[in-house]
């Protein structure tokens, strides 16, 4: 019996060690296969509704959803990154002739307020405008110096982010034909009750889905609406406010107010009433109201985490995983409320010791 016991702890050991190993070799295509699986989580749908059409013809189902991916989200999102690239040079051109001068502005909306908010100005440091011009310059300046640095670091490593895309396809092809038996045996392998491992998969899985149709659909959306309506407004850089609004939209205590309050507050400062107006109007009525009626058909009232846990393991994802954070951050968020849900949850249907007549 002990050398059986002895057996299986080293047994346990070499499992552990042997996927610690693996870990630490696939550590570098970790957003790879990151978006590998929530590719074919979400496809999973699709896959399985192909498969009851050709169920002799896996490798051609995967390959369609695989093709449907590429074209629905890869391609679009290159051609937007071409022209978000475009559009920041420009910018940033017009920044340095002249043609773009933030400090004007800032002045104009000066101007434009009563006098005891442009005594606070004064006391806060804000009403000298050479000085507003050099501290608005500084910061402009390294910002475009390091967003420069990181499109020189993005060219240099082309050729790693198209063998990540190509690792990223590849595993996102076999995932999606044999998702539904890998997935059985990685939930077999956990070593729980089967009641708590078919529980905690589902949750998982709802809480990836939750992720992305809740929050990455919400931002595209909202996003997309915010350029419209600032293109049909004829404010300049719409396809960059775009994108601010869309990643602003992901952090709770944010949101894309920071981006249209402050234009809507410039349009009335310069006489643009009308555009100012409607302006507000669309981020209230149609931006706002994105998020309060697309995310409740998107997720379910069920799999919504509050705004404060949302907001903290986002700021958490971004700080440790970069972009993939986003979706890293609030899944172990999730992932944590539903463990401990699932324990509350036992803790209740398990009898305390002094009503089992064993105190």
């Amino acid at each position: 019996m002990m050398n059986r016991r002895f057996e299986d702890r080293v047994f346990l050991g070499l499992v552990f060690g042997a996927t610690l190993l693996f870990l630490w070799l696939v550590a570098t295509f970790f957003d790879a296969i990151l978006w590998a699986v929530v590719a074919a989580i979400m496809l999973t749908p699709m896959q399985r509704a192909l498969m009851r059409w050709r169920p002799d013809r896996p490798n051609s189902m995967a390959a369609i959803s695989l093709i449907t991916l590429i074209a629905v989200f890869i391609v679009p999102l290159m051609v937007l990154m071409s022209f978000l690239l475009q559009e920041a040079a420009l910018l940033y051109q017009g920044i340095q002739t002249g043609k773009i001068d933030f400090t004007y502005y800032f002045d104009q909306v000066r101007h434009a307020l009563p006098r005891w908010a442009r005594i606070q100005l004064n006391r806060v440091g804000w009403g000298n405008l050479d000085g507003i011009r050099e501290q608005l310059g500084g910061l402009l300046s390294s910002s475009f110096q390091t967003l420069a640095a990181q499109a020189l670091s993005v060219g240099q490593r082309a050729a790693s982010f198209l063998l990540a895309l190509a690792v990223m396809l590849y595993l996102s092809f076999f995932m999606l034909r044999d998702g539904t038996p890998m997935s059985r045996k990685v939930i077999d392998a956990v070593p729980l009750h089967p009641s708590r491992r078919a529980a905690l998969a589902e949750k998982f899985a709802a809480v990836v889905r939750a992720t992305i149709k809740g929050n990455m659909v919400v931002a595209i959306v909202q996003g997309a609406l915010g350029g419209i309506i600032f293109w049909a407004l004829g404010i300049g850089g719409a396809l960059l406010w775009s994108v601010l609004m869309a990643f602003l939209s992901l952090i709770p205590a944010l949101g894309t107010a920071v981006v249209w309050v402050p234009v809507a507050i410039y349009l009335f400062a310069t006489g643009a009433v009308l555009k100012g107006g409607i302006l507000v109007f669309c981020g209230v009525f149609v931006i706002g109201l994105v998020d309060n009626l697309l995310r409740p058909i998107l997720v379910g009232r069920d799999t919504q985490m509050p705004d404060y846990m949302v907001l903290i393991s986002t700021l958490g994802g971004l700080e440790l995983f970069g972009m993939s954070g986003l979706i890293v951050g609030p899944v172990i968020a999730a992932f944590f409320l539903s463990v401990w849900e699932i324990f509350i949850a036992d803790r209740a249907r398990t009898p305390a010791p002094e009503a089992r007549g064993e105190g």
